[in-house]
This record gives structure tokens, sequence and C-alpha cells, in this order.
């Protein structure tokens, strides 16, 4: 391992992207220590040591896990990338469903760029609407008696808004940087890098130094968490390969076509999208709730752990699953493209037959995948009510975190290893040889 981490520093293309990566990272996490136009410096530098991880729930660890931002603090990148987000989302799915847009992806990169500019030009104003209404939320941020901001009123609100959308943009704009002259997909780096920091925090508040029985839950959580993430590592690789072969035809006097290929269907095709989905439409309803009638007030039966909770997260899960699938995996579009290439899966028909043996096989591996997705949500509910730890710390283990940690991890692996044998080095998991020259 220590030999695959050498060659990617012999390389000066790789040095430097890596280089490039890592300084843009820093940059980002220098954001969450700019506070917002008109909050107190010293009582803002108190609630960053104080206040800054205290009272951390479901939502707002959700928000913040998926945004790349704190949305609890008053700082410059408080929304992160949220916006950016959304309007991805919402455009993947327009895309699907709109023919404008639907013949705009299938123009290929060009129609694609298009559809990335609309999106960020949604985002603008998205990060304000979120941004006046994060704004409004800071009145009642106070640490040790003192508030953080002094003058809270509507130019506060107007002001913050802009400097959260201002702060959005710039990380929108730093995510395409990496992406160019990084590594990897820069706005999945940046969620990462977020996730990835909060876990000091995580274990300062798990571990009590007078309390012995508080390491052996550290020592059960983090074996817990490396078992899960080898079994998302086989979800995520894991495919099923459909057979298929070329007709063979006469060009020139010379047969062609005949080879055999495989059409790959992954086990996890949605990755993290029916947790993302599943989460937001199962919790904004909860907070709904707790807003009008208090925490106090909650029925007992909905709330976060319980029977109904737990299941209804499972079936929202399956539900997206599938939604997610149908829209990006489309059997009858495939089966023609296959007739009119002249390719066909052995035994089965051209046409309706192929189209229905693929959604057949479809439906199958998507329901494993979506069972493996609603038991890795369900983790850190479960962790918290049996170990009795905070939802915060617990979080690490399961949900959206680990899913996109992963990926992105899996993803920057594939990218390093192509790197590095088209340059003749081993490949950085050790799975090729060096080559001869």
């Amino acid at each position: 391992m220590l030999g695959q981490l050498r060659n990617l520093f012999k390389v000066q293309e790789l040095r430097t992207r890596i280089l490039w990566t890592f300084g843009l990272l820093l940059v980002y996490r220098l954001g969450f220590y700019v506070p917002l136009p008109g909050v107190d410096g010293k009582a803002f530098s108190a609630y960053m040591v104080e206040g800054s991880s205290a009272g951390i729930g479901e939502l707002i660890g959700f928000l913040n896990k998926l945004a790349a931002g704190n949305v609890k603090m008053p700082v410059l990148f408080a929304l992160g990338i949220l916006p950016y987000i959304s309007s991805s989302i919402i455009f993947s799915l327009l895309s699907k469903v709109l023919p404008s847009l639907e013949a705009l992806a299938k123009e290929g990169a060009a129609g694609q760029r298009k559809i990335n500019q609309y999106s960020r030009l949604t985002t603008v104003p998205l990060a304000f609407i979120q941004g006046l209404v994060l704004c409004k939320n800071f009145d009642q941020l106070q640490v040790n008696g003192v508030a953080l901001i002094p003058n809270f009123g509507w130019g506060f609100i107007l002001g913050g808004a802009l400097a959260i959308t201002a702060g959005t943009v710039f990380l929108m704009w730093v995510g395409e940087q990496i992406t160019e002259y990084g590594i990897g997909n820069g706005s999945s780096l940046l969620i990462v890098t977020g996730i990835v920091s909060d876990v000091p925090t995580a274990f300062y508040r798990l571990i009590d130094p007078t309390n012995p029985q508080t390491y052996l839950t550290a020592a059960i959580l983090a074996v817990t968490y490396f078992l899960i993430v080898i079994g998302v590592v086989y979800t995520q690789r894991g495919q099923r390969r459909i057979p298929m072969q070329s007709a063979k035809m006469v060009r020139g006097g010379r047969m062609m076509g005949g080879q055999k290929h495989y059409l790959p269907v992954k086990l996890n095709m949605p990755s993290v999208m029916p947790v993302i989905f599943a989460s937001s439409l199962i919790m904004l309803p909860l907070t709904l709730i707790q807003t009008i009638r208090g925490q106090a007030n909650l029925p007992e039966w909905i709330g976060s752990g319980t029977f109904v909770h737990v299941t209804l997260y499972c079936a929202l899960i399956v539900f997206f699953s599938f939604f997610w699938t149908s829209l990006m995996f489309q059997p009858t579009e495939i089966a023609d493209n296959l007739k009119e290439n002249g390719a066909f899966i052995p035994g089965i028909r051209p046409g309706k037959d192929t189209a229905s043996y693929l959604e057949s096989v479809l439906s199958k591996v998507t329901l494993l995948g979506a069972f493996f997705l609603a038991l890795v949500a369900i983790i850190p509910e479960v962790a918290s009510k049996v170990m009795s730890v905070d939802y915060f710390t617990a979080g690490f283990l399961g949900g959206t975190g680990i899913l996109i940690v992963v990926g992105v991890a899996l993803d920057i692996v594939d990218k390093l290893n192509a790197s590095l044998m088209q340059r003749n080095y081993e490949g950085f998991m050790g799975g090729a040889k060096k080559k001869s020259n």
C-alpha cells in the first residue's frame, strides 16, 4: 500500500491534482469560521467552542451531511451546497419527465452542459429563500446568556441571506474546480469532507474519561462501522451480469460480430438517493408536528426509533429504490437499442421478450438492494436505542453518511487506479501488476 501511495506523488499530474484538491478543501473548511455580518465576534468564538455541536438532532444531522454545511451555525457556508444538490436532483427527475429536457439529455455532453447550467441558475433563488428561512431562526442563538446577534432584525436576515447565497455559489464553483482540476467529483468530495470532519467530535462526545464503559462502547461502534463499510463496499460493487451476444454479419467479405459481452445491472443502482428521499419525506412532517405541538406533546408511537417510524422509513426506501431505478433504467428502451444494434440475450427473443426479461431481473436485483439500503438506514436508530448513544454519534454507522463516503471513496480509488495503470504503475489497491516496458 505504501508503494502505491508513493506512486501517486511520482506522477506530476497526479501530484498537482491531489494538492489542488486538498487546497480547495482547506478553503472550504475555513469558510465555517467566517461569521455572517452582524454576528458578535466574541460570542461567536465562545459558541464555536461550547455550543456548535450541542443539540444536533436527526434533522439537523441529516441536513449537515447532505449539504456539506452546518445549518446550526451563522456562518458563510451554513447551507453548504444543499441548494445546488436540491436543484441537481430536481433537474435529474425533470429530465426523465419533461420531453424538452429529455431531448436535451439525449444530445450528449452538449445537452448535459445546458441542464447543468439550468441547475446552477436555479441554485441562486433556492439558496436565497433557504437562507432567509435559516437566518430567521438564528434569533434564538446565544451562549452564556449573550446573544450571538445583538441587533437581530430584517437587516440581518436580508444581509445574512445574501451572504449565505454568495457562500453557496462560491462552494458550487469550488466543487466544479475540484471536478475539473482535482480528483473525483467536487460536490461529492465537499460532502464527504463535511461528514468526516465530524468524526472527532462524535468520539469526543462519546468517551467519558471517568467512565470506562464508554471506551468499550466506542470500540464496539468502531468494529460495527468497519463491518458495515465492508458490506456497503460489496453492495456498491455488486452487479448482475446479463450475458449478451452480437449477431454475426458479413461486411466486405469478412465475417464480423458474434462477440460475447455482458450487460451489468448494479445491485444498488440508485445509490443513496432512496435514503435521501425517504429521510426528507419522513422527517418534515415530524418536524412540523414538533414545531406546532412541541417535543413534549409528540405522540410516542410516531417518534424516531418506534416501530411505526422504522417500518414507514423502510417502506419509503424500498418504494423510492424502485421509483428511481424505473426512471434511470428503462428495459423497453434498452431492448429496442439492443435490437437496432443487432445484439441479443441468448435464449431470449429480441424486442418485447427481452424487455420483459430485463424488467424481471431488474425487479429482483432492485428488491435485494433496497432491503440492504433499508437495513443500513435504520442502523443509527437501532444503535441509538440499544447502546444508549446520541443520534449524532450513532449516525456515522449508517444512513446517508456512510453510503456517500464509501461511494465517493470507491470512485476516487477507481480514478487513481486508471491514472496509475495508464502510466505503467501498479494499481492503487494492488489489483494489477506493473506492466513491462
